[in-house]
């Protein structure tokens, strides 16, 4: 009986994966530890790449450009300062800047607490300020009359500016000042803040975006004199803002890309795995040639 080799139709010569009867492969143990160690590698490298895939990641840019142009050129700011040792109708905030503003005494949205059975104050406000070069200060001037020797030691509680962002990978100083004690300080000195405000822009995956200022501080302490000779202490604030803006962005790494990685991994780690115990497949074989050549 004759028996014809069947050709393979005409698009099976086009596959590039030919397979291997199973009687024409062999199994080794070397084979099957390098195999296991494969999957487990593959395992965490794909677990390790899932857990970058869904974790929201947060990158950040630098330009210059003022991003809250909707504000009208104002700054909205927090304060929130206890004075232990001045009482609260000495309390007051002043305002002023490089473009004519000069508001002694803001009442609008503050509160002044009374502390240490009304011997002391802690001053709450809410207020704005303009785009400028500017101050705002604490200070006794617009008391109707001058304390004898104010006493200006005090403990910040908060200071910020624009939007309060509550942001677990985003560590700035937005509230750089927050905790400052100069409770043991001279009680007749005035406390100098020199700020430099930063904006900032903090932009979710959904496009929403949320303004606010981190700042740096310098900080001296002098005793300052009138023109009568008589020494009024005040906490000024001096600020002045960085044309650099920052911008936080929240992004989440595409499907395509993690895809595409997985696919390196599971590609990558066979052909190298393969290439490895086809070597030890390669050596053994030599050595028990050579065992057997000895024995003979």
């Amino acid at each position: 009986m004759e028996t014809r080799l069947v050709d393979p139709a005409p698009a099976d010569r086009f596959d590039i994966y030919r397979k291997v009867p199973k009687d024409l492969t062999q199994p080794t143990y070397t084979g099957a530890i390098i195999s296991i160690c494969c999957c487990l590698f593959i395992l965490f490298l794909f677990l390790s790449e899932l857990t970058g895939f869904i974790t929201t990641e947060v990158v950040n840019e630098l330009y210059v450009d003022d991003p809250d142009k909707d504000s009208g050129g104002k700054i909205d700011v927090s304060l929130n300062i206890s004075l232990p040792n001045l009482h609260c109708e000495l309390v007051g905030l002043d305002i002023q800047d490089e473009m004519g503003r000069h508001e002694v005494g803001h009442i609008d949205n503050s509160m002044k607490i009374p502390l240490n059975n009304g011997a002391g104050c802690r001053f709450e406000g809410q207020f704005s300020i303009n785009k400028v070069p500017g101050n705002f200060h604490v200070s006794t001037h617009s008391a109707t009359a001058q304390p004898q020797n104010p006493d200006m030691t005090h403990v910040i509680h908060k200071l910020s500016f624009g939007d309060t962002l509550q942001v677990q990978n985003v560590h700035g100083a937005f509230n750089a000042l927050g905790g400052a004690d100069r409770l043991t300080s001279n009680p007749l000195a005035s406390h100098d803040y020199i700020l430099k405000i930063v904006p900032t822009v903090y932009e979710d995956k959904s496009g929403k975006q949320r303004y606010s200022y981190q700042y740096t501080v310098a900080n001296k302490e002098y005793v300052a004199y009138s023109h009568t000779g008589r020494i009024i202490p005040a906490i000024w604030f001096r600020y002045d803002l960085s044309p650099i803006t920052v911008k936080y962005t929240e992004r989440r790494q595409p499907l395509y890309r993690f895809i595409t990685t997985i696919c390196a991994i599971i590609g990558g780690t066979f052909t190298v795995a393969g290439i490895l115990d086809s070597c030890i497949f390669t050596a053994s074989e030599a050595w028990k040639k050579i065992q057997l050549g000895k024995m003979h």
